[in-house]
Order: structure tokens, then sequence, then C-alpha cells
């Protein structure tokens, strides 16, 4: 990490958050082991953004402390608890405190619909609320038109309709084409094994433990990465990804494909890779998850992005590649965005050695 900084190819910022990574790994882990961890983040560190080295951090820690020793989930329930701070001369209260991994999940696939742009406006007579069924898309986007409020004071919004007397949650409808429900995806190594981590479609990471306990109590949809079993192709009897294709989409690509995009699945669409109007099939390889902001830079004039399959002979075989304008790369060259499946790499490196370390500690 220091030659990296030296070498002006990481900034203060990943220094730090990688020191903190760093931290809290176990002390009795070998020091190979403990290289391997270093070095996944500086590799990633060299052209990843700083916001994303926690995340991979959770990774690791998952891997190396896959029976919670160091951290484990009775440490995150004691440390949970929400305040209500006194209100000030205006009568506002501010909020303190920290939430377990379930009630953020639960929290993120509600506020992903509840707290779009448009739904639950206090400042709007005829905004869409929790308990008005189903919704229209002209009337939400008509909502959204009117919103002028920043992403706080949507989510403030959405937990006031959240609480209100007689709100039903399964009456929440869909999102993006799903029930307005928690979507966990892990790989069926991790689930086998107990290690590592699942992710939401909002992009929450929650141990593989925790995910096997939510499944227990509540109505998760847990999509194991085994690539059977889904009826995922449509060609062109359809134009909309249905159901399935929505879950295969959010357990394969996990958020937008865009290089350097950090949206998660949630506030993705599908997009065909080759345009429908161009006569690409509905079929799941030629779907992606875009969001609203990068679908729309997808286009045929100067300025458009545009998106491929990856060929045979490429290491992303099968994911999308986004081509930028030539404005931005000459070239053309397809690029993949990696910012939501560090997991892979990282599971690949560190397992080798984390493996040698249980075998002892066991």
């Amino acid at each position: 990490m220091a030659e990296a900084f030296a070498a002006g190819e990481i900034s203060r910022d990943h220094v730090r958050n990688i020191m903190d990574v760093m931290d809290h790994l176990p002390t009795d882990i070998p020091a190979e082991a403990r290289a391997e961890a270093e070095g996944i983040l500086v590799g990633y560190s060299r052209e990843g953004w700083p916001d994303d080295l926690p995340k991979i951090g959770r990774d690791i820690l998952a891997r190396l402390d896959p029976d919670g020793k160091v951290v484990s989930d009775a440490d995150r329930r004691r440390r949970r608890g929400i305040t209500l701070c006194r209100p000030g001369v205006d009568g506002m209260s501010r909020i303190e405190g920290w939430i377990t991994p379930e009630l953020r999940a639960c929290l993120d696939a509600v506020f992903a619909k509840l707290a779009r742009p448009g739904m639950c406006n206090v400042e709007d007579a005829e905004s869409p609320t929790a308990s008005g069924g189903f919704i229209a898309d002209s009337v939400l986007d008509a909502a959204a038109r009117r919103d002028r409020r920043d992403a706080g004071q949507r989510t403030h919004d959405a937990l006031m309709a959240l609480v209100q007397p007689g709100v039903n949650m399964r009456a929440l409808g869909m999102h993006r084409g799903l029930p307005v429900e928690v979507v966990l995806t892990m790989s069926l190594s991790d689930l086998e094994n107990g290690t590592g981590v699942a992710t939401t479609s909002t992009g929450t990471q929650i141990s593989i433990n925790e995910a096997l306990k939510m499944a227990e109590g509540t109505h998760p949809v847990i999509a194991v990465l085994d690539g059977d079993g889904m009826p995922l192709y449509l060609r062109r009897s359809r134009r909309t990804a249905n159901r399935a294709q929505r879950l295969a989409l959010i357990a394969r690509d996990k958020g937008c494909t865009r290089p350097g995009c950090e949206q998660p699945a949630s506030m993705c669409a599908a997009h065909h890779v080759n345009d429908w109007a161009k006569g690409g099939p509905t079929d799941i390889n030629n779907l992606t998850l875009a969001c609203d902001h990068c679908h729309a830079l997808i286009n045929d004039g100067p300025d458009g992005w545009k998106t491929v399959v990856m060929g045979k002979d490429s290491l992303h075989r099968g994911r999308t590649g986004w081509i930028a304008p030539k404005s931005v790369d000459p070239i053309g060259t397809p690029r993949v965005n990696d910012r939501h499946h560090v997991g892979k790499s990282i599971a690949a490196a560190i397992d080798s050695s984390c493996r040698k370390w249980r075998s002892r500690a066991a």
C-alpha cells in the first residue's frame, strides 16, 4: 500500500479505507493471508473507488471469519439501537443509531419503491401513496416530474408512509417488475461452505448465516446461482422482461452494468443489449441491468454509448460490455463493470490461504 501511494497510484482516501479494513482482520491469520488481503485491496484501488473498499473488506472478513469469531451476529445485535434525540427549537428531531444488516435489507427493499421520485410526496396531493394499490406508469412519471425533494426528504416521507395506520406491506405492489420484497443472491459454493456473503437487490451485503436466518422467518426470494430452472428465453413474443428474467438479472449482474456505476439492481431497468427495435430478442443473454441515468446514455448519436455481449475470447465472456462515445474513448474498447463483482476475485485469491489457516485452527 505504501509503495502504491508513493508512486501516486492510489489516493489518501484509498489508504485510509485500506488501513481500516486491515485493522479489522483477525490478528491470528497467517502472514500470507494478510498479504493476500492487502494485495486485493491495493490492486482494486489502482482503478476502483475508495468508497468500494469497505464492501470488499466485508467480503474478505466474511471469508476469513465465516464462523463469526471476530465479528459475530450477536455482536451486531448488541450494537443495534435507534435513538430519537431531543426535539430542537423548531420541533425537528435528529435520529442516531446503528441498524442490523437484516433491517437494512428490509428498509432498502421498501425504500426502493416508496422513496423513488414521485412516491409518497407530502407536498403533492396527487402523489401515489403506499396504500394506493396499482400505480400506472403515467401517473408515477407525472408525479416524478413535479417532485422537487432530495433523496433524504424522499426517504423521510417513505418512512412516514410506512408507519401510517392501515398500510399493508403486501399491498405495495410491484417495483420494476417484481413484488416489493428482499431478494438475496449467493453462490452455490458459499452456500455449501457457509462462508462469504449474500447480496440483496439493493446492494446490501449479509453474511450467509444471516441470510439463511432471514429466510426462516420471512419470505425473501433466494436466488442460488446454479443456472437452471428459469424460463428465461422469450424471443420476440414479449418486449419487457418477465419476473424470472428480472430475478436472474439481479443474481447475475447485481447492479447497473455500465463501467463505474454503483447503482444496485433495485434502481435498474432491464435493457436489451441488442436493441428490441432492431430485432433484439427478450432473452436472458440479450438482457442486462442499467440504471435510469445510464440507460438514457444509450443511443445511436455521436455522444451515445453502445452495449455488446462480450465474446468467447474475452475474460468476461457473456457479460455486457459498454462502449463509450469516441469523444471519451476513440478506440471504442468494450468495458465491463466490476464494482458489483469484487467477491469473485476475493474468493479466488484468498480462499487458498484461508483454507490452510482454518485447517490449522481446527
